[in-house]
């Protein structure tokens, strides 16, 4: 139940979709305007330069398989495929780093490879976090985000009961992303791709938080 959702897990979705959010608007300044924390618009890109036979195609597909290996990376250390405190979410967190990070060096140095890093980092975020009490959680794009929150508003307009945590949660997700977009783009005006420091800090410093919280929880438990 929603009611009984603890605050770390608000607190995280904010702060993931920060994230995203940054990442992305990185991408779409510096990437060749190119979407990396979501893969909707890559699809039909693929789709389109098919029809135009571009080069450019075999580049696309890599960002859609990196965006898959990072998904399947995650799927592999991390059992079951809910939310649950105690699990290795900071060592996701800590592999999102050195991938931002290598993705940094990569394209300051004007190597493409590094769409693949960032597109693999926003894969592996995105699979770390699935669902919370039969909701479904994304940090790296909205989309599903604000169709089950009009799901929601729909449904309290028909006189069902409003789930308010439930939808606090979906409005700090989506406040999340819209930020991140309004600080990526900040950094990337001043640093160029060295932006993707930021969000390669954030997730250093959430994986130190959750591991000290972690290793806290369970010095307590065993008393």
């Amino acid at each position: 139940m929603f009611s009984k959702l603890p605050r770390w897990i608000e607190v995280g979705a904010f702060v993931l979709a920060l994230i995203a959010g940054t990442v992305n608007a990185i991408g779409l300044l510096g990437f060749e305007h190119q979407s990396v924390s979501h893969l909707s618009g890559t699809a039909t890109l693929v789709g389109t330069q098919l029809i135009a036979a571009s080069f450019s195609v075999l580049h696309l597909i890599g960002i859609l398989v990196s965006f898959l290996v990072g998904a399947a990376l995650s799927g592999w250390l991390i059992t079951g495929n809910t939310l649950r405190f105690g699990r290795d979410y900071d060592t996701l967190l800590l592999i999102e780093v050195f991938l931002l990070l290598g993705a940094s060096a990569l394209l300051t140095q004007g190597h493409g490879a590094g769409h693949f890093l960032a597109s693999a980092a926003c894969g592996l975020q995105n699979a770390m976090v699935t669902t919370y009490s039969g909701a479904v959680i994304r940090t790296t794009h909205v989309t599903g985000i604000f169709t089950d929150l009009d799901l929601m508003l729909g449904a309290a307009l028909r006189g069902d009961k409003f789930d308010s945590r439930k939808a606090g949660l979906f409005m700090l997700i989506i406040v999340g992303f819209i930020l991140g977009g309004t600080v990526g783009a900040w950094f990337f005006q001043r640093f160029a791709f060295y932006a993707l420091f930021f969000p390669a800090g954030i997730c250093l410093l959430l994986a130190i938080s959750y591991r000290v919280f972690k290793s806290l929880a369970t010095s307590v438990g065993r008393r």
